[in-house]
């Protein structure tokens, strides 16, 4: 595991983390699953279920958002004949703590447990795709790495290979030991990568720049990946701008690996 002990400072972890403390009660369709990863620590998941023979997609969500804001989004999945479960982080929504990235990474692993056992334990299909979109890339991407035989693919949307280009981007201070090492690390991880890989981005993203999606394509171990590009679309409109896109090459994805994985 990636060591990002050098980053996870109070001046530092500003330009990273927002957390929101909103939190809805559960839909009538769905239900949620709070996940211990330390002492008084919990995370909270929510599984949005449409039919319990369709594919999983196990969500780690963006910067400023929290899990009840896919309430009203998790419909369009199941249009898609896809079920999906999104994971906070500590700090956000009904989760506890505070946020760093050594406990985002840490506790990524143990959420991915306990939702394969929720899954397991309801009798609902337990192989999942991992999507990370904006800062859950960061959680996607590791568990890409280090979890390849229980996953069926990688999604990332709006994401980027190391969050030190994003915290320079953004304009974090200079004076950060280490912070070649990690982005380094960060690209040799990715190159180690041979999921069916899903890249989506906005051509106009100005908040994690288009240069990132390709940065990680491009390192990609796999030769099973594809990146979409939705031209017109920022940061935080693209499955908006690209409703149609986004959704049917997710569909597309989905469909494609879980037949090749059955055949």
């Amino acid at each position: 595991m990636i060591d990002y002990s050098s980053l996870d400072q109070p001046f530092l972890l500003q330009f990273i983390f927002y957390p929101r403390k909103d939190f809805a009660p559960c839909p009538k369709n769905a239900f949620d699953l709070s996940v211990a990863v330390g002492d008084n620590v919990s995370i909270s998941c929510r599984f949005y279920t449409g039919n319990s023979e369709w594919p999983w997609i196990l969500f780690f969500h963006g910067n400023g958002e929290v899990v009840s804001d896919y309430d009203e989004i998790s419909p369009f999945y199941h249009q898609k004949k896809i079920n999906l479960v999104v994971a906070d982080y500590r700090g956000y929504g009904a989760s506890s703590g505070t946020p760093t990235l050594t406990d985002l990474v840490k506790d990524a692993h143990v959420v991915f447990k306990h939702v394969r056992e929720e899954l397991s334990g309801r009798n609902l299909r337990k192989d999942l795709w991992v999507m990370g979109r904006s800062l859950g890339s960061i959680a996607a991407l590791e568990l890409a790495s280090q979890h390849q035989q229980k996953m069926k693919g990688l999604i990332i949307e709006s994401g980027f290979p190391s969050v030190v280009r994003i915290m320079f981007h953004l304009g974090m201070p200079a004076q950060v030991m280490g912070r070649e090492k990690i982005d380094q690390e960060c690209l040799e991880r990715i190159k180690k990568i041979f999921l069916p890989s899903l890249i989506i981005h906005g051509g106009k993203d100005s908040l994690v720049p288009l240069e990132n999606a390709k940065a990680i394509y491009q390192h990609l171990g796999t030769r099973e990946k594809r990146l979409l590009i939705i031209p017109s679309a920022t940061h935080n409109d693209i499955m908006l701008v690209g409703f149609k896109d986004y959704f049917n090459t997710i569909q597309q994805f989905i469909g494609k690996t879980d037949r090749t994985s059955k055949s």
